[in-house]
């Protein structure tokens, strides 16, 4: 499997390769690069897919820091340049959208296009913050197991956790979540609990902008996407039905049809 040694942290990432323009894939909390498999599979054909790990998380590496937005905007442009694929189009999902507004205002020759899946620019609200630093402590001292019926509802929305034809789906995912590393996961949720907002970087956007919310996301609400497409100026924003704040698993065609407009215009 790919791992590229970068910033201090061995990242490790999926590459479909071919000739095609590249679309990269930044997941968020809790899960990896695995949350696009839907994705991958839509757009391999015509486009070279690659889809990364944040430290901590997935198969890349348990660092002592680095979990700050900041520093996993340099890894995001740190591997690029690594894998020579200036001009990609960006996609991020939460934490993994916070990552792609930095990237997209202060290096805006990395990306062609943005897609923003369920994120934010504001920094986490106070009463988020202190349920989700509780959350937190069990993982880490007790473990993942403990919080996984709490954490299910803030990852999906209630049309998928109450979908028994998705049965076999949800467990699996909540298997992923469970499995995460305890020390790299707490971690990188700290990162994101006290991350800085970034309203103020929306308007250097100036690229092609889609962004898309569940209607069901409980952790980043559909106000929050609104705001930031008012501040794109040119953004299409999209509200996926029937989804939550995993869109990319809930409600994958909804997303590869944002995907592909974004990359169009």
């Amino acid at each position: 499997m790919p791992y590229a040694d970068l910033n201090g942290a061995r990242i490790h990432f999926t590459d479909t390769k071919g000739a095609g323009e590249t679309i990269v894939f930044s997941h968020g909390l809790l899960f990896s690069g695995a949350m696009f498999a839907a994705q991958i599979d839509h757009f391999q054909k015509r486009y070279r897919c690659i889809a990364f790990d944040h430290r901590g998380q997935g198969q890349s590496s348990v660092t002592e820091c680095g979990y700050d937005i900041d520093t996993l905007t340099a890894d995001a442009v740190a591997l690029i340049r690594h894998l020579g694929i200036e001009g990609c189009h960006f996609v991020g999902l939460s934490m993994g959208g916070f990552v792609g507004i930095r990237l997209a205002a202060q290096h805006p020759e990395l990306l062609n296009t943005l897609t923003l899946l369920e994120t934010s620019a504001d920094p986490e609200p106070h009463e988020n913050a202190l349920k989700y630093r509780k959350l937190n402590f069990v993982a880490r001292w007790i473990g993942l197991w403990a919080v996984i019926g709490r954490v299910m509802p803030i990852m999906f929305g209630q049309s998928f956790l109450n979908d028994a034809s998705r049965t076999d789906e949800k467990n699996r995912w909540a298997k992923v979540i469970i499995n995460n590393h305890r020390v790299g996961i707490t971690r990188a949720v700290m990162g994101v609990i006290d991350r800085e907002g970034c309203a103020d970087l929306l308007s250097k956007i100036e690229i092609p902008v889609g962004i898309g919310v569940g209607d069901e996301d409980v952790a980043t609400v559909p106000a929050k996407s609104q705001r930031i497409r008012a501040a794109i100026t040119g953004a299409e924003l999209q509200i996926f039905k029937r989804a939550g704040h995993s869109s990319s698993i809930e409600t994958p065609e909804q997303v590869n049809e944002l995907i592909e407009r974004t990359i169009q215009r």
